[in-house]
């Protein structure tokens, strides 16, 4: 009885809380066993619901036992949870194997029902006779209730360990309790246990019950951060140095934590003096629990010179975490003072080494904390505010919001802030640059691309070329030519810009491709003016263009302009390939422009380009099959001529009987009309038999 008294209640925070035992029924409803009202006897708890004799043969037992090892064999789980009921019913147990393997098997599988089975299982052996547990059985529980984070179920399990005196090594399940507990963020439920523990140490010397620093610093921490207990927290730190545990830097932590939160400067002194004799003393986790406790207080005086004494004293290496950061930056905004902070960060700025580097910086510190807190604007009013005194702010201040602005994709305010560096002397490099600019390409935000290439240049940076292929790929990927000729016309003059004939070809191109024959002119026109030479994909672009509106004409010109390059000598001599040809003879021909197709026969002929004829005749018949001959002669006999040798050579006639066979009578009439015209415009006089017999047009068919 001294023992239950002492486990079950010494203290007021190691008792069972009313939401301790709710949790651990609705751990339990719907459950294997019904919760009774007004239970007289621990029967409720065992799991036995099957009202079968208090007895069984031992005949009877071997043969429940082994339909329970088959069970198990066979993972027939409600078979085998069947068995033990029956056994457990008739006041038998199973064997010490058979009962472990079966709590094992019910730990080990992943639904809530069957843990509830374990854990009825293991509390009423734990009541009945705990010499059948295994160590490993409760361990393989209370890591399946750490892992389904069922925390009151498995202090319960601890307590019943406790009180049924089943010793396990605390060093086994200890930490599993308390990672239960830090997860669900409250270490209260963990503290009965605790001092029990301590209890038989000290008093019943079971050694092998003391728990250790991470349990100590657990228990202290509860009263510390929650309960806010400096007697208690005092208590705690007294049966650490009675269990012979040597304190660490959580301990003292955790202590000028309480210790500054309650105001208590003397015991933060003498604390400090006591840390600093044992050795290994930690300013910067000191520093930071005497910040989080003066914020606990709201007291910002005091936060503010223990920040001055950390950056004073961390000399290169800062005493101020980017988590103490955190915490000054959510203390000093939940009270709307970012005012403050500015004042704080130039006070810093003054006591912080010159060799310190800017990542190590408090003002880098608080700015990124504003950020990661989500509070942009107030990290770029904070920076303000510094300007605004004329404190000196370091570029690497910046960086963190230049990055936070590309992350959201908020580059027009990306681009802002640059140009403000920029007024006050400071220049980032071109790799900042060159991801600003990638990330405005990728949002479109074409403009603010723009300005931050023109503040490239005017930064005098000698590398562009990284940044200028990103706006013209991206310009090129979203279609718009109009933009790229602008931004070449404003680049084409800095000698750090390698504009080459491809990103002419690239606009024109585009212009072509939308139908803007006007533009890609206009930038034809300008690519010539400024001295880049246009080279076949220059002219095949034009070509495809033209063709698509079908100003022939205009193919005619590039044409000419064509040919009096072939006709030149030495390295600007031009050269033409197969796809060009093509073009070329295509455009020509539907554009009737016999004597120019000739003129490219005979270069292709010279170059030994070869050329597939039936694309031409094709294009022939779609477009002259109505040719009118007779106008034709008497306007221009040449073109007659021209004509002529391109029907020998394309073989156009032959081409027309075959179209002749497919056709009605007035289309042959039609046709046989042309080739007379053609003749007669030669004054060779043939008759239509003469033209039938040299031609074989219809395959002899009347005239």
């Amino acid at each position: 009885m001294r023992r239950a008294a002492n486990f079950l209640l010494s203290r007021r925070h190691f008792s069972s809380s009313e939401a301790e035992i709710s949790s651990l029924y609705s751990f339990l409803q719907p459950s294997i066993f019904a919760l009774r009202k007004n239970p007289q006897s621990q029967e409720t708890n065992k799991p036995n619901q099957n009202p079968v004799s208090n007895s069984v043969s031992q005949h009877q037992k071997s043969n429940l036992e082994a339909a329970l090892h088959q069970s198990l064999l066979e993972s027939d789980t409600d078979e085998a949870w069947k068995s033990f009921k029956s056994l457990t019913g008739a006041a038998a147990f199973p064997s010490k194997p058979l009962t472990n393997s079966l709590i094992t098997h019910l730990s080990s599988l992943s639904d809530t029902h069957n843990l509830k089975r374990a854990y009825a299982s293991v509390v009423f052996v734990l009541e009945k006779d705990p010499s059948l547990l295994e160590y490993e059985s409760v361990m393989a529980i209370l890591v399946s209730m750490r892992e389904a984070n069922t925390g009151a179920a498995a202090f319960a399990v601890a307590k019943s360990m406790l009180k049924n005196r089943f010793f396990m090594p605390f060093e086994m399940w200890g930490c599993v309790l308390v990672e239960i507990c830090r997860k669900n963020g409250s270490f209260s439920a963990f503290l009965g246990v605790f001092h029990e523990c301590c209890r038989m140490v000290l008093e019943e010397k079971v050694h092998f019950m003391r728990p250790d620093l991470t349990a100590c610093n657990a228990a202290l921490e509860c009263y510390c951060r929650e309960f806010e207990s400096v007697v208690d927290a005092e208590k705690v730190v007294e049966t650490i140095s009675l269990l012979g545990i040597r304190p660490d830097k959580v301990t003292f932590g955790l202590l000028a934590y309480l210790y500054a939160m309650k105001g208590l400067n003397e015991k933060v002194v003498e604390l400090e003096g006591v840390v600093e004799r044992l050795g290994g003393f930690d300013a910067s986790v000191h520093v930071h629990n005497l910040i989080c406790g003066y914020l606990k207080s709201g007291n910002f005086e005091a936060v503010s010179a223990a920040i001055i004494r950390g950056v004073r004293e961390g000399g290169d290496e800062t005493g101020l975490s980017q988590g103490t950061c955190d915490e000054v930056v959510r203390g000093f905004l939940q009270n709307g003072d970012h005012k403050s902070l500015a004042s704080l960060i130039i006070e810093c700025q003054k006591l912080e080494s010159s060799s310190l580097a800017v990542e190590r910086s408090f003002g880098y510190g608080v700015i990124t904390a504003c950020i990661s807190l989500g509070c942009l604007e107030k990290a770029h009013g904070v920076l303000d505010e510094m300007n605004a005194r004329g404190a000196c702010v370091g570029l690497g201040v910046y960086v963190p919001i230049l990055k936070a602005y590309c992350k959201e994709q908020r580059t027009a305010e990306a681009a802002q802030l640059v140009t403000e560096i920029s007024s006050l002397g400071l220049h980032l490099d071109v790799s900042r640059y060159d991801a600003l600019i990638e990330t405005s390409m990728s949002c479109q935000d074409f403009q603010s691309a723009f300005s931050l290439f023109r503040e490239m240049r005017e930064s005098r940076m000698h590398d562009l070329k990284g940044s200028y292929l990103t706006i013209m790929t991206g310009l090129t990927e979203h279609h718009r030519p109009e933009l790229m000729a602008s931004f070449l016309d404003e680049v084409v003059e800095d000698p750090r810009v390698e504009v080459g004939t491809h990103d002419w070809n690239s606009i024109i191109h585009a212009f072509c491709k939308a139908g803007r024959m006007e533009d890609a002119s206009r930038t034809f026109r300008r690519m010539n003016f400024l001295h880049f030479e246009p080279n076949q994909q220059t002219y095949l672009s034009l070509i495809n263009g033209y063709v698509t509106i079908e100003r022939y004409f205009s193919v005619l010109m590039l044409w000419n302009e064509v040919k009096r390059k072939i006709s030149g000598e030495g390295e600007r001599r031009f050269e033409l390939d197969h796809s060009l040809v093509d073009a070329f003879l295509y455009a020509l021909v539907k554009g009737g422009f016999f004597d120019a197709v000739m003129q490219v026969v005979e270069k292709s002929r010279e170059m030994k380009i070869f050329v597939d004829k039936w694309r031409y005749k094709q294009a022939f018949m779609e477009k002259h099959k109505k040719l009118k001959v007779v106008k034709l002669r008497k306007r221009n006999l040449r073109k007659m001529e021209s004509l002529i040798a391109f029907k020998n050579w394309a073989d156009v006639l032959q081409l027309i009987g075959s179209a002749s066979r497919a056709s009605n009578e007035a289309s042959r009439e039609l046709l046989l009309l042309l080739l007379l015209e053609l003749d007669s415009g030669l004054k060779k006089r043939t008759s239509g038999s003469a033209l039938q017999a040299n031609y074989g047009l219809f395959n002899g068919d009347e005239i």
